[in-house]
């Protein structure tokens, strides 16, 4: 049986989704869009869309952009990460 391969992306990659997890706090919006806006100029925030859990512990942001690259993509990560307030980037 061979083993199936993930798809590949080709960039620039218009419309790639992805959604950042994190503890519900006041400044959470503003620094995950901060970080984002900073490798993304071109950022649509009416793309963007959010919610809370049923408890509202953790905020997810859900973000459409254009990917340029696998370098973006992987800065993005390290400084979203770095925050300590991000738990997971999908």
């Amino acid at each position: 049986m061979a083993s199936q391969q993930p798809p590949k992306i080709e960039f620039p990659c218009k419309n790639y989704v992805f959604k950042v997890i994190g503890d519900a706090h006041d400044e959470f919006r503003a620094q995950v869009l901060n970080i984002i806006r900073k490798h993304v100029p071109d950022l649509d925030e009416s793309k963007v869309t959010e919610q809370f859990s049923s408890n509202n512990k953790y905020h997810a942001l859900r973000f459409v952009i254009t990917a340029t690259g696998i370098p973006q993509l992987e800065a993005i990560n390290k400084d979203l990460k770095a925050t300590g307030r991000v738990h997971m980037v999908l």
